[in-house]
């Protein structure tokens, strides 16, 4: 029989300990708080375990609770360790039901930044939302298989080859996020190399790379006297566009403080870079004077403002003028990058390294870029100026390099 009994719990108001006998124990705080402790002593030290509050835990529980206790303590056990042990093991249970959209969003929040385009972002979100979570995004992380994993990619393998590729790939790094951060354990159910590959045929097979429909090159100079022709900020955005070879998001994107129109210079910050490092772009006399024409909105940092006030223009608005307003449907905006690369190869005697540093694009290993230290600026500066002669429809001067430019820089 126990020293305490319900009518003494219940009483008793002062601070401290109050023993019932074989270790068990009610504590009073000074605040008045009852609850019931189990102490015992492991090599000469006192341990203590917490068995709940005397609102949960009545007189009579609390002494079986404490009866439990004392049996682990004889077999050698430690009853605080193995409460925090099961304390840890439930937290981890629930992590392995974080949800896979969940994981999605978690993903998306810490590698945002890596994606320059607003655009990429958004295809990035909207693809998960139409082909992923319809299948899997109420499934936990933790128990997606293949099986689940195919019955996304199965249904839009053959006829959205690419899309199907891309929708992998972004399950295959949600989940290995979800593997890193400890919320699944094992294979990864999405990985291409050595497992899906068995059970799906190779996208090249089924869609071989299409290339961007890109004008042909002979066609430049009445293409680019059609467009100068046209009013409205999207045709100036096209034609500085085919000017500098760039990417329709580095153009949308620029900035009033990224030209230096004394100096012919466009300096794209690495945010906004596809291989994320800055890229200088040397501004042919065309470029210059097209810049000069386009109308400042005031508070408005972009170069080419968009319908709303202070926005840039819109990603679409340029494809827009192609298919809409001038009906060429053969053709990308993109495409216009592949016909300045086809100008150079085809038609000039420019190195190709010269021609690869105006397209932004890496050259050879890495072994080799890091020696390329150059951007090859001025050199890019010739290039970009015969370009534009050549859309302008002026007779070309030469296209060949002087020796002492081509040393000396």
């Amino acid at each position: 029989m126990g020293k305490l009994t319900v009518k003494r719990v219940a009483g008793l108001k002062d601070m401290g300990r109050y023993g019932d006998g074989q270790g068990l124990f009610l504590q009073v705080t000074a605040t008045g708080t009852k609850s019931w402790l189990y102490r015992w002593e492991r090599d000469g030290r006192e341990r203590c375990m917490g068995l709940g509050s005397v609102h949960d835990v009545d007189l009579e529980e609390a002494r079986d609770l404490a009866r439990d206790m004392r049996r682990l303590v004889r077999a050698g056990r430690d009853p605080v360790a193995e409460r925090r042990a099961e304390r840890e093991q439930r937290k981890a249970e629930a992590r392995k039901l974080l949800l896979f959209r969940d994981a999605a969003t978690q993903y998306f929040d810490s590698h945002e930044r890596k994606w320059a385009s607003r655009k990429t972002r958004e295809v990035f979100l909207a693809r998960l939302k139409t082909f992923v979570y319809p299948h899997i995004g109420a499934l936990a992380v933790s128990d997606i298989n293949t099986q689940d994993v195919l019955k996304v990619l199965e249904p839009i393998w053959h006829s959205r080859t690419e899309t199907a590729s891309r929708v992998r790939g972004y399950i295959e790094a949600i989940l290995a996020f979800a593997t890193v951060k400890g919320y699944r354990t094992g294979d990864n159910p999405a990985r291409w190399a050595g497992h899906l590959r068995e059970a799906l045929p190779s996208p090249a097979a089924i869609a071989p790379d299409q290339h961007y429909a890109a004008l042909p090159v002979k066609e430049v100079a009445a293409f680019f006297a059609r467009v100068t022709t046209m009013g409205g900020m999207a045709a100036l955005a096209l034609r500085f566009t085919i000017l500098t070879a760039a990417r329709t998001n580095e153009t949308i994107g620029a900035t009033w403080d990224e030209i230096d129109l004394e100096r012919g210079l466009w300096t794209i910050p690495a945010a906004r870079m596809k291989m994320r490092r800055d890229h200088r772009v040397p501004l042919s006399q065309a470029a210059i004077e097209l810049l000069k024409a386009v109308p400042h909105e005031k508070g408005n940092a972009h170069v080419f403002a968009g319908m709303r006030k202070g926005s840039g223009l819109s990603n679409v608005a340029m494809l827009g003028l192609l298919k809409v307003r001038m009906g060429v449907t053969d053709i990308t905006v993109h495409g216009f990058r592949s016909t300045f690369r086809d100008w150079a190869g085809d038609h000039t005697e420019f190195p190709r390294e010269v021609v690869e540093a105006a397209l932004a694009h890496a050259v050879g290993d890495a072994t080799e870029q890091a020696y390329r230290r150059s951007d090859a600026l001025e050199r890019r500066r010739v290039l970009m100026e015969a370009w534009a002669d050549y859309c302008l429809g002026k007779a070309p001067t030469s296209n060949v390099l002087p020796m002492q430019r081509a040393a000396g820089s």
